[in-house]
């Protein structure tokens, strides 16, 4: 076996797998106002953006090739309210954010999600009842207004994260009826409840809102392996383009049966979580980043994922631009 090993050449001939920026999905924080950033602090190196400075970053994106970024909104506090309205809110930031890159940028893809965790004031990702429940049917026709408003603003991908049931349905017939035939759904169909979406929640300003609450009641129990099945079969019914495995290294098995049973276009997201930790180890000496990173990368591919969602899209292209893959 060592022989096919022992250089560069033969190991490159024999190489299973291929990773390349066609495969990267940038997602990106946006925040008001102009001509500035923010740090997030639990992720190292990652930065929310205006719009204006958006659109000088998205020239990098575009100049490495990527295809796609993914928005997600950081609002002011104020703008938040228990039924999370702004979410539908035509001038609100992620519409403008979306109509300003597809002006500039017409060829780079954007994501949008559709949930309403940026928008309320606690936290989760729908509507609540007098008890604290988060009411499902509500909450999928806040999120029909939610795509409509976006896909208006000119986004190509509508992202339903929030894992209502039907949801993926209600909005593609929406979509349609508005005469959005071109709009796409990526559907985060095995979305897990997760303790690695922490930073996640700092970026976007949901963390001290949803305070030491959980979103078990919608979100997949990280036990279960069949019931992510269960949720991929009816989202593609229901009329997903794609589908997503969230979060990636924890749920690799999960992303390897989907793409097994279904053989549909499938995304993973590696998360907040994951990035964190690999930044902090490396930060300490203990990794060596551009190669776990890259590693971490191509782990998603072996598993059979056709494009991922990861905060080290920019890293990774100039890596691979530059012939630095292995």
């Amino acid at each position: 076996m060592r022989r096919m090993r022992r250089d560069d050449f033969s190991r490159r001939l024999m190489r299973e797998h291929v990773l390349t920026t066609n495969d990267l999905i940038y997602p990106v924080f946006v925040i008001d106002g102009k001509a500035r950033t923010e740090a997030v602090s639990s992720m190292p190196g990652v930065l929310r953006y205006t719009i204006d400075r958006l659109l000088k970053h998205a020239e990098s994106c575009v100049a490495l090739g990527l295809p796609a970024v993914a928005l997600f909104p950081a609002i002011d506090r104020k703008l938040k309210t228990p039924d999370g309205r702004e979410a539908t809110n035509r001038r609100g930031l992620i519409p403008r954010a979306v109509a300003a890159l597809k002006k500039r940028f017409p060829e780079l893809g954007i994501i949008t999600d559709a949930a309403l965790d940026p928008y309320t004031t606690h936290g989760h990702d729908g509507l609540l009842d007098q008890n604290g429940h988060v009411m499902n049917d509500a909450t999928v026709a806040v999120l029909q207004k939610q795509a409509l408003v976006c896909a208006e603003a000119g986004v190509d991908i509508v992202a339903p994260s929030d894992m209502m049931d039907g949801r993926v349905g209600a909005i593609r017939a929406a979509l349609d009826e508005a005469r959005f035939l071109h709009t796409r759904i990526l559907a985060y169909s095995a979305k897990y409840a997760s303790g690695f979406y922490g930073p996640f929640r700092d970026a976007v300003g949901s963390a001290k809102q949803l305070g030491r609450g959980n979103k078990s009641t919608y979100q997949i129990d990280a036990a279960n392996s069949d019931e992510a099945l269960w949720e991929v079969a009816l989202d593609l019914q229901e009329g997903a383009d794609m589908v997503m495995v969230k979060p990636g290294l924890p749920y690799l098995d999960i992303l390897r049966r989907v793409k097994d049973t279904f053989k549909a276009p499938t995304y993973v997201y590696q998360v907040s979580g994951e990035y964190a930790m690999l930044k902090a180890a490396a930060r300490n000496g203990w990794l060596d980043e551009d190669l776990c990173v890259m590693e971490a990368l191509i782990a998603f591919k072996r598993a059979g994922a056709d494009g991922i969602l990861t905060y080290f899209a920019l890293d990774a292209a100039r890596r691979l631009n530059e012939g630095r893959a292995g």
